[in-house]
């Protein structure tokens, strides 16, 4: 199974590349983690609706660009955002095994930038995930993702881990 995570940016934080690190560690036991991120644009402090719309559509391009190059019939594409389908941790995972029995050996899991997703690429997603209806720093939100998916896959194993 390849799972890679499509998202807008490079992170600054060490303490985010920190737990990045180690959740990509773990999750190599049970996957190939490719994190992908591609350029992100700047949002200028009082942009205008129109001027934040052009950066999700900038931004969302770049993301195609990507998938147009990596998505094959085996591949499944799920955006996160707020309005997607919800999921408890043990959903999500058998989600995953669901899609995995399908025949869906590439998983590619989107994050947008700090505006979100495009239509574009969300029109182009299989899936729209939403953690929940609290909004998250981009981010962290791969920190935060990268731990649930971890836990997707201690769950499937039948693997024991905290709750």
């Amino acid at each position: 199974m390849k799972i890679t995570i499509l998202c807008a940016g490079k992170i600054k934080e060490r303490y985010l590349n920190d737990g990045i690190a180690e959740y990509s560690k773990r999750l190599s036991r049970y996957c190939t983690l490719d994190i992908e991120a591609v350029q992100d644009e700047k949002t200028p402090e009082n942009a205008s609706q129109a001027e934040n719309e052009q950066i999700k559509i900038t931004e969302g391009r770049r993301m195609m660009e990507y998938l147009n190059k990596n998505k094959g019939n085996d591949t499944y594409v799920c955006s996160l955002a707020i309005k997607g389908k919800e999921y408890d941790s043990v959903g999500f995972s058998k989600h995953l095994s669901e899609l995995m029995l399908q025949g869906k050996s590439h998983i590619i899991f989107i994050i947008g930038g700090s505006l979100g997703i495009s239509d574009e690429v969300l029109n182009a997603s299989d899936m729209k995930l939403s953690f929940s209806k609290f909004t998250f720093p981009h981010q962290l939100m791969r920190l935060i993702f990268l731990e649930q998916l971890y836990r997707a896959f201690k769950i499937r194993q039948g693997e024991p881990y905290h709750k």
